[in-house]
């Protein structure tokens, strides 16, 4: 079988289906076609008994996937055309749950930038790569929104209060902190990956591609993240942004945080950049989802994403002030936490878009 569209090379042969996402120039971020396409190829794969195994990667040095085209959302919206960007997340959120309840072995090349959306395909396959160019990442709060495609889900499941620093602050993962939180299962060499393909393709068994991949995996170094757990732990288990806040500037002034690789002061320093409305939501969020399923944490995500289509200005603006003007001077409505109105929570999680995401 072999399927060709502009972004996504398709094909099938001894015993592999592979998606690979071509469109290196936008470090393969995905749009609402590309992803009906991966969609179909799954389910064809799924279907498909020549087919035992799925792999996930990419084209280009760059990364995997800078995760969905947040640009062409913000066009739909400021167009007028919600319904279209709704219709994205809808189709990126179904294919989530697919790949994660895939009846075969899915496995994920998590090489270099692998963000938001792309973290969305390759977090939840069965066996998950990333070499020593992985940068990974939650983002969405530098962009006024909250971490989605399966993102909370992940975040919750990180060891303490992990989940909570990543998505607060968007920092980034590399290979050995992506292991440690949960994001990521081997370290392959990039230089190796082409070996794992064609390992795949000639294994003597099909159900342990797992196993196989053990043969080329690394142990990476120390993870700068489980090296910062205590004050991580401390600062974000608080029960408010408020108090995460507080608490980061009190153990600013620790000096036994002020050699690590991450430090109280730079978390506090991303924190205060974040839009208080994502701030606020995302904490909430995180938590809500260590008692769901992914499915109902997607479908947590999916009401949570049309409140912010529908009623708030801070994600177009984040768009446009990163990703757009590239200014990095987003003005964020309300600026402070001191003007959130204190049912903000709650206005979120109340928010019902017109059909359910499963049914």
């Amino acid at each position: 079988m072999t399927v060709h569209d502009d972004r996504i090379l398709v094909r099938a042969g001894d015993g592999v289906g592979r998606i690979t996402l071509d469109r290196p120039e936008a470090i393969n971020a995905v749009d609402v076609e590309m992803l009906d396409v991966v969609t179909e190829a799954l389910n064809a794969f799924r279907a498909d008994p020549e087919v035992d195994i799925v792999v996930l990667d990419g084209v280009g040095e760059r990364g995997f996937s800078a995760g969905g085209d947040v640009r062409r959302v913000h066009r739909d919206i400021v167009r007028g055309r919600p319904d279209e960007a709704e219709r994205f997340f809808r189709v990126e959120y179904e294919m989530n749950a697919l790949i994660d309840e895939f009846p075969k072995p899915v496995v994920a090349f998590a090489d270099g930038v692998t963000m938001g959306g792309g973290i969305g395909m390759a977090g939840h396959a069965g066996v998950r790569i990333v070499t020593e160019t992985s940068r990974l990442a939650m983002p969405e709060t530098r962009i006024g929104f909250t971490p989605d495609a399966g993102g909370s889900w992940l975040l919750a499941r990180a060891p303490g209060c992990i989940g909570e620093y990543l998505a607060l602050t968007s920092e980034t993962m590399d290979a050995a902190d992506a292991i440690h939180a949960g994001f990521a299962d081997f370290l392959v060499p990039r230089a190796d990956l082409g070996s794992v393909r064609h390992a795949l393709e000639t294994r003597a068994d099909p159900s342990t591609p797992a196993e196989l991949i053990m043969l080329f995996d690394e142990t990476p170094a120390d993870s700068s993240l489980e090296a910062a757990r205590a004050w991580i732990d401390d600062a974000f288990s608080r029960d408010t942004i408020a108090e995460v806040r507080d608490r980061l500037r009190e153990l600013a002034e620790d000096p036994r945080w002020g050699d690590e690789a991450r430090t109280p002061a730079s978390a506090l320093a991303e924190l205060e950049q974040r839009p208080p409305v994502s701030l606020t939501v995302t904490l909430a969020a995180i938590r809500s989802s260590r008692a769901l399923s992914l499915r109902q944490a997607l479908e947590q995500e999916y009401g949570l994403v049309g409140w912010f289509v529908d009623t708030q200005p801070d994600m177009l603006e984040g768009i446009r002030a990163q990703m757009i003007d590239k200014d990095r001077s987003p003005r964020w409505s309300p600026a402070t936490l001191d003007e959130l109105p204190d049912d903000i929570v709650e206005q979120a999680f109340a928010h019902r878009n017109r059909k359910p995401l499963f049914g």
